[in-house]
């Protein structure tokens, strides 16, 4: 009992500090004060790999929310409740999109064992973190996995492993595991002392062949759920982010003034955008950080994501810069952000997000003021041994920089967004529309403007001929449009014509859920090449409603032919179409 109280205020002191995506070095942020609670559901989440997983993710959430009425929400000590009489649960894989909240579901679960909550059935918690496990390129055990960081169990492991049905053990982003591929193993450990590669040793955990009695909590991206080895999982939980209430509550917490954070909230809630990507904690986050610098929306509200994050690196500058250093030259600071794009497109293309301080590529930002202004840093250890690893604030802000060091300099576009299909599974779809964003005038001009960098003319003009070549041929031969339109959504340039286009339209969104900022896309073309007939608009499988098609039922008397099929319309929605 002494050592496990022990054990409970090391993981007390740990997990009561909680980091905001913009807290300056020396912030402490009571975890308390600022959790907000997350929708958990049950569910399998299987993103369709030709998508970008937070796109995706955008259009699942929508039916997740409109669900967790009738689902049983999942509060975090019930992860391992048995959900019927007959099957107990031993391991729990909970997945969810970059910045969804997995990590700080986590911290929750650690803070409220150290605190002593006595919902949490277990003697004793084990966390371990895929970032720290990298580190580790030699033979180990799993006594020694867990000694890493705990040396103060040493005394009392072996009782604790031997007692393993009261043991929870929490790993901790799998996505980032160097080696999530060969976790799938057929040689096993059944020994704690037993030495063997780190994915063996994982291995054998997720399988049951080590610690069998043992409960184990893996979290993960879905992009890499499909290397978890099969029928090991007992539960499928979903983190479905915030609903419209824990929104306000984050604004609450963040603001900490309830008149500002109402005022904040409002002026969001105008703005169909921003509080769509506010339902991903990482966002909300973001959103907050563009109000709380620029305490309101200056100018024209943003409409699209671009506009977004372009504020967003605005804010960040303009809050960092001022703040102690005094304000830096707009030299000193693009030179800064390219050295930073940099790192954000090369890793990109490797499908990277972590990056350790052994690597060349961080190696070259040392000593560069700003860098924490945008890299989240952890120490990962090794006895011994310490090694930062660095990742961007989240996913999106990665691409976005990624994004802008391609647009103000000579690096060529990637070869996979060379032909009109953009064949990249996905992968690079936000990429292609943060360029196109980055490139339109307005947002060229205001970069320009706050932080010296400029957009080369040359590109400027390739990528306006790109986007109407591309929409020409797949307007032609029928292909999959919508990334193409979302592309052509972010310039904002009702001037742009579209020449080229041919004068029967084939536009073919079909067998992806649509969300909202696809609808915006669709319905901002439909606008735009108004005069043009379109022979066949394919919206098959993608979950239009009445309200959607009410949206542009303008455009439809244009239509020869509108495919509806498999979206289980019903006569409101019949009716509109009829209309």
């Amino acid at each position: 009992k002494k050592m496990q109280q022990k054990h409970k205020d090391v993981l007390r002191r740990r997990s009561e500090s909680m980091l905001f995506y913009n807290s300056r070095h020396g912030d402490k942020i009571l975890f308390s004060e600022h959790y907000v609670n997350l929708l958990l559901v049950d569910g399998h989440q299987a993103l369709e790999i030709k998508r970008h997983e937070v796109l995706a993710f955008g259009q699942k959430r929508l039916s997740l929310q409109h669900k967790s009425g009738l689902q049983r929400k999942i509060a975090p000590a019930e992860l391992f409740s048995r959900t019927n009489e007959k099957r107990s649960i031993k391991k729990v894989l909970v997945t969810g999109v970059a910045g969804i909240g997995k990590t700080v579901l986590v911290q929750k679960i650690l803070f409220d064992f150290g605190q002593n909550k006595d919902h949490l059935a277990f003697d004793f918690v084990i966390h371990m973190s895929f970032r720290d496990l990298n580190l580790i390129d030699k033979p180990t055990n799993f006594r020694e996995l867990v000694l890493r960081k705990n040396r103060h169990l040493s005394k009392v492991l072996d009782w604790i492993l031997a007692n393993d049905d009261k043991l929870l053990i929490i790993l901790d982003g799998f996505d980032e595991f160097r080696h999530y591929r060969r976790c799938d193993v057929d040689v096993f450990v059944s020994k704690p002392e037993e030495d063997a590669e780190v994915n063996e040793i994982l291995g054998s955990l997720l399988q049951g062949e080590l610690l069998p009695n043992a409960s184990v909590m893996l979290t993960s991206r879905p992009t890499a759920i499909n290397h978890i080895p099969v029928g090991c999982i007992d539960r499928y939980v979903l983190i479905a982010g915030f609903s419209i209430n824990e929104v306000q509550d984050f604004f609450l917490r963040y603001f900490q003034d309830a008149a500002v954070a109402d005022r904040m909230f409002s002026t969001v809630s105008a703005n169909e955008l921003m509080l769509t990507l506010c339902y991903i904690p990482a966002f909300c986050s973001i959103v907050c950080c563009i109000l709380n610098e620029s305490k309101d929306l200056c100018g024209e509200s943003p409409k699209t994501m671009t506009d977004i994050y372009v504020q967003y690196l605005v804010a960040l500058l303009r809050s960092h810069t001022q703040s102690n250093q005094g304000a830096k030259t707009n030299q000193q600071l693009s030179d800064i952000v390219l050295k930073l794009g940099r790192l954000a497109f090369k890793k990109l293309m490797e499908h990277q997000t972590l990056f350790y301080s052994s690597d060349q590529d961080v190696a070259g930002l040392e000593g560069c003021s700003l860098v924490s202004t945008f890299l989240d840093t952890t120490v990962a250890q090794e006895p011994g041994f310490t090694e930062e690893v660095f990742s961007f604030a989240h996913l999106t802000v990665q691409e976005f920089f990624a994004s802008l060091y391609c647009a103000v300099t000579d690096q060529p576009l990637p070869d996979a967004m060379q032909s009109s299909d953009n064949q990249n599974n996905g992968h690079l779809d936000l990429f292609s529309r943060f360029l196109s964003g980055i490139l339109s005038d307005r947002n060229s001009n205001f970069l320009s403007r706050q932080v010296g960098l400029h957009c080369r003319e040359e590109k400027v003009e390739m990528y306006r001929r790109k986007i109407t070549t591309d929409l020409a041929v797949l307007c032609e031969n029928g292909a999959h449009i919508l990334n193409c339109l979302h592309c052509l959504f972010e310039q904002q340039d009702p001037s742009m014509t579209l020449p080229a286009l041919p004068e029967l339209l084939r536009v073919n969104v079909s067998d992806e859920t649509l969300a909202q900022m696809d609808h915006n896309a669709i319905k901002y073309f439909l606008a735009l090449t108004e005069g043009k007939i379109l022979s066949e608009l394919d919206l098959t499988g993608t979950g239009v409603n009445r309200d959607s098609l009410s949206d542009i039922q303008p455009f439809l008397h244009r239509c020869q032919r509108l495919w509806l099929g498999e979206n289980n319309l019903d006569m409101d929605a019949v009716q509109v179409v009829a209309d």
